[in-house]
């Protein structure tokens, strides 16, 4: 039986393919059509589905959309549709939402434009595809008994917890907005998922944080992770404010009230205006209140579960300052975070969780190990590609042995190797390397991505040398949590300290993948270090590279040295 999952109604548009409870396939939008989260998060692009991914899916599989039995789509319009409207063959759409009155009946004035497109999503995957996809849609017909919509944190939850690899575990989904919740808590057994909480709208963390990323000039539900980097260079001196807006209640409850961003703490900071002290102590302000929320509620949903295992999703979820939090101070023994954690994920969770449902299994059939599920290219492929654009290279004897020369030479280089991540990290298949070593190489990196001076840049560690490099580690396949940086090394790998002494880590193993990790070996072998610089295969505002001609266009346009693509290599 094959699931296609789903994601398209608010930003990060993504499709997976599901076959008898096995991920064949997973991949965003973006990185086919080079439109950074494959669209904006606004009321009238719910219509856009994600067919680049779909038909990607669709290929690994080998299948036509016919061939689909089921399509799971990652949002619920009838839990904000209610019983006045439900059954009803119109809705009336103002010419002019902007300054009208909130109709009684929604949310949002937007919401009957924003509703009427989900509503004939079906309609649009039958018939809306591109005309150079048509090979995989032409003739399409899947069946309103086909079409199932799930609810928004349901696919959080089952993104996270039928990916762990846990039989029983709590659930915390926290993110910007579903269709009414923000926050929901679960208990999860086999492949079912149980809610015995919810935060609904307007109460949002994830909405909060993002008002506070478009008050320092970002760009929000975007630039969010550049808050949290922002923060480790300020001061708690904003604190009581934030407390005063997240009130944190009984139940895994809060509540978001007065905010007042501009009269609290004066005029927004507009893009590419200069960073202050000020805007530092709000970035960590706000993540330092955050991260006490989120302690506070994985505190309440311990009480309530007793159990030793914690899943997690949602947008919020990627914060891995906060996940660190959670993970040394609170009450539970183990926690997993989908590596796809945004909105991207629900894609996953939602073809999961309908997989599970038609089948009526409730044994654990698949665990995320990797993140390696979007397209691959072979070598004969690169090459033919390489020789067309006539683009010198060479090929090499040793892949892992002659691209660690390059490295301990201090060369930054872009390596393209195998599949493609699902989920916003680069993860050794779209990567850009370079060695820790230098102290300088955060800021060189920087330069040739075209970045902010205060981004970091993280490590990948071999996975039995992590915790002789960072306390504690060990298995971290994700970069998701960050951990300190053991002292008599630090002063090894300052590249990827960060300024607050921890860096966001990601182990490797041979059993992920063999290519990234024999890299590792090579370079320890050459220089004594186990550690990597690992940063997205992208330029500011690109999403990551896919293709090989993405690849060789971002190289050929970008101050790095090498590419190491396939079995090949590319230098200036």
């Amino acid at each position: 039986m094959y699931v296609l999952g789903i994601n398209a109604v608010f930003h990060d548009s993504a499709a997976c393919i599901i076959k008898d409870g096995q991920l064949l396939a997973a991949a965003e939008e973006e990185r086919f059509t080079h439109f950074k989260h494959g669209k904006r998060p606004v009321p009238f692009s719910t219509w856009e589905l994600p067919f680049h991914a779909i038909d990607y899916c669709l290929r690994v599989a080998g299948i036509h959309i016919n061939d689909v039995d089921h399509v799971a789509y990652s949002f619920d319009p009838y839990l904000l549709i209610g019983e006045k409207y439900r059954g009803k063959s119109t809705i009336e759409i103002p010419f002019e939402p902007i300054g009208q009155q909130v109709n009684q009946d929604w949310l949002n004035v937007w919401d009957p434009l924003f509703l009427s497109s989900i509503l004939n999503a079906r309609d649009q995957l039958n018939d809306g595809y591109p005309h150079h996809l048509q090979k995989n849609f032409i003739g399409a017909n899947i069946r309103p008994e086909q079409w199932h919509y799930v609810e928004h944190h349901i696919s959080h939850a089952a993104s996270a917890f039928n990916c762990s690899p846990y039989k029983n575990a709590a659930v915390m989904t926290v993110d910007g907005r579903g269709e009414v919740a923000t926050t929901t808590y679960s208990i999860g057994n086999g492949q079912q998922l149980d809610r015995i909480g919810q935060v609904n709208m307007p109460h949002s963390l994830g909405l909060l944080y993002e008002q506070v990323t478009t008050y320092l000039g970002f760009l929000h539900s975007s630039d969010e992770y550049k808050v949290m980097a922002l923060a480790s260079y300020g001061k708690p001196d904003f604190v009581k404010d934030f407390r005063e807006m997240i009130q944190v209640a009984a139940n895994g409850q809060y509540t978001i009230t007065d905010q007042r961003l501009i009269e609290r703490f004066g005029a927004q900071r507009l893009r590419h205006e200069e960073f202050t002290s000020h805007h530092f102590n709000i970035a960590h302000s706000m993540q330092l209140v955050l991260e006490e929320t989120m302690l506070e509620l994985t505190d309440w949903l311990h009480k309530e579960t007793k159990s030793e295992n914690l899943c997690m999703a949602g947008g919020v979820a990627l914060n891995c300052v906060a996940n660190a939090r959670i993970r040394d101070k609170g009450p539970f023994q183990n926690i997993w975070v989908q590596p796809a954690s945004g909105d991207d994920g629900t894609a996953l969770g939602a073809a999961l969780w309908v997989d599970a449902q038609q089948r009526k299994s409730n044994e654990r059939e698949f665990v995320m190990n990797h993140a390696y599920w979007g397209p691959e290219y072979s070598d004969a492929e690169i090459e033919k590609f390489m020789k067309w654009c006539k683009v010198p290279y060479r090929k090499l004897e040793n892949v892992a042995e002659e691209t660690a020369d390059i490295l301990a030479q201090n060369k930054i280089i872009g390596w393209y190797q195998g599949r493609m991540e699902f989920g916003p990290r680069a993860l050794g298949g779209r990567s850009i390397l370079a060695s820790p070593i230098s102290p300088e190489m955060q800021a060189r990196l920087n330069e040739v991505k075209d970045r902010e001076d205060f981004r970091p840049v993280a490590p990948v560690v071999l996975e039995e040398e992590a915790g002789n490099w960072f306390k504690n580690a060990e298995y971290s396949p994700f970069m998701l949590f960050v951990y300190d940086v053991q002292e008599d090394k630090a002063d090894q790998i300052p590249a990827v300290r960060h300024t607050d002494g921890t860096a966001r880590i990601q182990t490797i193993n041979r059993q992920q993948n063999e290519k990234y990790y024999d890299l590792l070996k090579a370079f320890h072998r050459k220089t004594g270090v186990p550690v990597l610089v690992n940063t997205s295969f992208n330029t500011l505002g690109k999403p990551i590279v896919c293709t090989p001609r993405d690849a060789i266009e971002c190289f050929w346009t970008s101050p790095f040295d090498a590419l190491i693509i396939g079995s090949f290599v590319i230098e200036k």
